[in-house]
């Protein structure tokens, strides 16, 4: 009887420890920011000029540029925004790329950005493309558009596929 509650204490251990594991790599849901930043998206800023500026600065530390389009108005662009400063994305988003909000309004600004860049407004923001330090474009994606119902670890494959390669 003895032996017998020793097993099944164990066993209950192991159980619990395996739980534990598993929720630590468990996928990290995107959460709602407790605060919504109402210049995110800076209604008077010139995109030309900051993605310029972006390109520049790009060329100089070897980075490449992030584009997010989007609005103050866009819940799923905060959700995609407090994602990018958690402990796992901010490192790897800072030593890789340059970002610019590009302000998207009521879809009525920086249309002609959007294009210029192959970012497809259509089925919603935020939008994503990615230049290389030059300023042509890399990708663009939609994907990013229900940021609600994503992961980090969407946020951190996408980032870690479209980083700049690392010289040898």
């Amino acid at each position: 009887m003895k032996k017998f509650c020793v097993t099944q204490f164990a066993l209950i251990l192991m159980m619990v420890f395996a739980l534990g594991a598993h929720a630590q790599w468990k996928k990290t849901p995107m959460e709602r920011p407790s605060w919504i930043n109402p210049n995110l998206y800076p209604a008077n800023a010139n995109a030309a000029k900051e993605i310029r500026e972006a390109v520049a600065a790009a060329t100089k530390a070897n980075k490449r540029i992030l584009l997010v389009f989007g609005a103050n108005w866009c819940l799923d662009c905060h959700v995609l925004d407090r994602a990018f400063h958690q402990p796992r994305i901010l490192p790897l988003l800072d030593s890789n790329f340059v970002v610019v909000h590009v302000d998207v309004g009521e879809y009525d600004k920086n249309l002609d950005v959007a294009k210029k860049y192959q970012v497809n407004l259509e089925k919603g923001v935020p939008n994503l493309a990615v230049l290389a330090p030059q300023g042509t474009v890399i990708t663009s994606t939609r994907e990013f558009s229900k940021a609600r119902s994503m992961n980090e670890e969407d946020v951190v494959d996408f980032l870690d596929k479209w980083k700049p390669e690392t010289r040898k």
